[in-house]
């Protein structure tokens, strides 16, 4: 993506959501969005607002946009047209594709899923376990947070049909080797069955460069609306039977897989999002949030200890964090009433708090590119008076 949006200045000046004291840290659970997001959810409602199909104009306008959102999508994760699909979320999504592709498995059938791993690509497999019989292991982390690959390789068998993992952990930041765990799952004839939800606003996703066989994100994490978008080989689509109503469209392959009406009005402001994404280029969000990264790795006050990678290489701005002292709870309540969003708990990253032995889980630091370097620096202050 070319950069035309050079300084953050002009970029904030593209949220109205951002013109306010509060400021975001809270990115993780899903982003601000542009203003022409927004316009582009309404304009869609006023101007366009049909069903599919129909011989009139509102009909054939929404025709046009979801034909858009699609090219959009498969730019935007470098899939064909017929490899992208729309949901609800990612959860929805995943929970539908896994069911859709384990209609043959058999029992003693084998998942990995990673102790780094967002709830919504653990529970879709266990619950799969428990319907039909199937083993999930989960492979190891060290106590950095990296995923163990020696781990993972005496995982797999000839029985392994999904590795599932993330591409960045919503939890503690860690960024994994993405071409090698498809490389390894790949070797052992599985599939490699990746969330991308919250790498998404971080960096440029490629899912042919990538080796992945279904990859889901979701638009809400990168400044769009809440959806899921998913991708999946299109050999896979094809030969996998979906759960869908009969007079549903086959083609192109993945409408199978989107079942009922799709939320139109999102998808306008999804093309959108990608749009502003494509403006602003992947080099500043780089450049910008390994900047502030940096000056949060080296303001944090003594008094808090850093759960994770403890330097800016290999992870995205996502930071977990707990007092000496207090709780994760009151910590982001007193954030909260000095004007700073962030999360505290174990934002659904089950596996890894237990294997870090959080009970009440962690502080969450996300910074997104929207941030400011002020905003860092009297999120450093308050946390040293907390």
């Amino acid at each position: 993506m070319a950069r035309v949006v050079t300084s953050i200045d002009a970029v904030r000046a593209r949220f109205r959501a951002l013109q306010r004291p509060l400021a975001f840290f809270d990115g993780p659970g899903g982003t601000q969005v542009p203003d022409s997001v927004i316009d582009a959810i309404a304009g869609y409602l006023r101007a366009a607002n049909a069903n599919l199909g129909g011989p009139f104009e509102t009909s054939r306008l929404s025709d046009e946009l979801v034909t858009n959102a699609h090219v959009a999508a498969a730019g935007f994760l470098n899939a064909t047209v017929d490899e992208v699909a729309f949901g609800a979320n990612m959860t929805t999504m995943n929970f539908a594709l896994s069911r859709a592709a384990a209609r043959s498995w058999r029992a003693g059938d084998e998942i990995v899923c990673t102790k780094l791993d967002h709830d919504g690509n653990i529970s879709p497999w266990l619950e799969l376990a428990h319907d039909k019989g199937l083993v999930v292991s989960l492979c190891e982390v060290d106590d950095e947070c990296h995923l163990d690959l020696d781990h993972l390789r005496s995982l797999l068998t000839e029985r392994t049909r999904v590795v599932a993992f993330p591409w960045a952990s919503n939890a503690v930041g860690t960024v994994t080797p993405v071409s090698e765990v498809t490389g390894l799952a790949h070797e052992a004839g599985a599939l490699a069955w990746v969330d991308a939800v919250h790498y998404a606003p971080h960096g440029p996703i490629d899912v042919q460069a990538a080796g992945a066989d279904v990859l889901l994100c979701s638009p809400y994490k990168f400044y769009g609306p809440h959806l899921g978008l998913g991708f999946g080989r299109r050999e896979l689509l094809e030969s996998w039977r979906p759960y869908k109503v009969r007079p549903s469209d086959d083609f192109p392959v993945g409408h199978r897989y989107e079942t009922g009406t799709l939320a139109h009005e999102l998808l306008a402001g999804f093309v959108a999002a990608v749009d502003y994404l494509r403006d602003v280029g992947w080099d500043f969000v780089a450049e910008h949030e390994r900047e502030l990264g940096r000056q949060f790795l080296d303001g944090l006050p003594a008094s808090y200890r850093l759960h994770g990678i403890p330097s800016s290489d290999g992870r995205v701005p996502t930071f977990a964090i707990t007092h000496e002292s207090r709780s994760p709870q009151e910590v982001a309540t007193r954030l909260g009433e000095r004007g700073f969003a962030v999360w505290h708990g174990n934002y659904y990253a089950v596996e890894i708090m237990e294997r870090l032995g959080l009970e009440d889980g962690a502080v969450r630091i996300g910074i997104v590119h929207t941030n400011t370097a002020d905003e860092v620096e009297r999120l450093l202050a308050a946390l040293a008076e907390i």
